[in-house]
């Protein structure tokens, strides 16, 4: 097998599961408004659905971050999709809120143990001249599942009802388990493993020490601000489009439109990113999504929410994927995941606060313009974090 066709299935396969991903995720937002109507929820239980989500992920990171640094990529890409998908069928047949957070903890497990441990499989799999490229457009198959999640959440849910979508986003998942079992995992896992066996102590006290600390410090707050403003944003965006007086149908349309804006900003991001640098494009985008929330904030015409909104997709989309190109790059192959694993983690934190932080404030009858305002400070933060602690790592062979 050529090494381009070996990369491109590598992608493909990869991309699937986070495309699955993306689809729940993004369903959820959508399956958020519809339970609301459907079991009586007030704001604060909305919160809880998709923080519970995030304290899943936040473990999920965690423990598979440490995990693949142990028993290889491979193992656990396999793991995290399987735990993904089962739970994702079985809240299909969710009768009470609790039984329904359960369940969401345990497909965070999967999200956020997966998504990491992906971007660092195929970091380590790529050549140094084309990896950024390749990492930001496996991202881009988180704009292909969103994109899924509001076709089947415009043409199912209103139908068929929540259940249904959940069902069809976990089939597909167990296919890409499939392919993966043929999946070779890193070389450059393997020939450190059989060089070195390391406990997960020692990796985890190496993040901290001396020659990562400051790369470990930038991590750690630009995936807060990144995850916090992400989930407090986009998981409330049909409710909020709701809040501003369109029906649950309208807001499905006006999401959909500005999921399409994904799209270009990944693609752009892919292009850019080995030409101008990863710190360059980190920065360029965190600040486009800042100023995009706070317009979107202020936004009365659907003209207005419409244009911000799309624009909020574009930025925002496009610095996760330079993200999760940059995260692996700061460590070393015998750390990389557990570092990965720790900053994605971290930052989940974030993606339990946002969405219980918006649910708080809509029920102190907080305007929709300073909610959003929050979310555009810890955005510039990040930003600010990048261009002071971080490093460039364009172009530059992994350890």
């Amino acid at each position: 097998m050529s090494q381009d066709v070996s990369r491109n299935k590598l992608l493909w396969i990869a991309g699937l599961g986070w495309l699955f991903d993306a689809m729940d995720v993004g369903m959820l937002s959508f399956i958020l408004a519809a339970l609301q109507k459907e079991w009586g929820l007030t704001a604060e239980q909305m919160g809880w659905i998709g923080s519970v989500n995030s304290i899943g992920m936040a473990v999920g990171a965690l423990v598979f971050g440490l995990l693949a640094d142990r028993i290889g990529r491979k193992q656990v890409f396999i793991i995290t999709l399987l735990l993904f998908s089962i739970g994702s069928g079985l809240s299909a047949f969710a009768t009470t809120l609790t039984v329904f957070l359960i369940l969401r903890f345990f497909i965070g497990m999967g999200l956020g143990g997966e998504l990491p441990v992906a971007s660092t499989l195929v970091s380590e799999s790529v050549p140094a001249h084309e990896r950024g490229k390749v990492v930001v457009l496996l991202e881009s198959f988180w704009a292909g599942g969103w994109l899924l999640a509001a076709l089947i959440s415009f043409f199912i849910i209103p139908t068929y009802g929540w259940q249904m979508a959940l069902i069809l986003g976990a089939l597909p998942a167990l296919y890409a388990i499939y392919l993966r079992i043929n999946l070779p995992d890193s070389q450059k896992f393997i020939a450190v493993k059989t060089a070195e066996r390391r406990s997960v102590w020692r990796n985890i006290a190496d993040v901290w020490a001396k020659p990562y600390a400051k790369q470990t410090t930038m991590l750690w707050i630009l995936w807060f601000a990144v995850v916090f403003s992400y989930y407090g944003m986009f998981l409330w965006l049909p409710s909020v489009m709701v809040m501003k007086g369109f029906s649950l149908i309208k807001s499905f349309e006006y999401v959909l439109i500005m999921t399409l804006a994904q799209l270009p900003g990944y693609f752009s991001v892919a292009w850019l990113i080995e030409r101008i640098g990863r710190k360059a494009v980190l920065i360029i985008y965190l600040v486009g999504t800042a100023l995009s929330a706070y317009f979107l904030g202020n936004a009365e015409s659907v003209a207005m929410l419409v244009t911000f909104g799309a624009l909020l997709s574009f930025f925002n989309l496009g610095a996760w994927g330079a993200l999760y190109a940059y995260t692996p790059e700061q460590y070393p192959t015998v750390i990389r995941a557990t570092g990965a694993g720790m900053a994605a983690s971290f930052g989940r934190i974030g993606g339990i606060l946002g969405p219980l932080l918006v649910g708080y404030l809509v029920a102190q009858k907080v305007s929709i313009t300073m909610i959003f305002a929050v979310f555009c400070i810890a955005i510039f933060i990040g930003a600010l974090a990048v261009l002071f602690l971080g490093k460039e790592t364009k172009q530059q062979e992994l350890a």
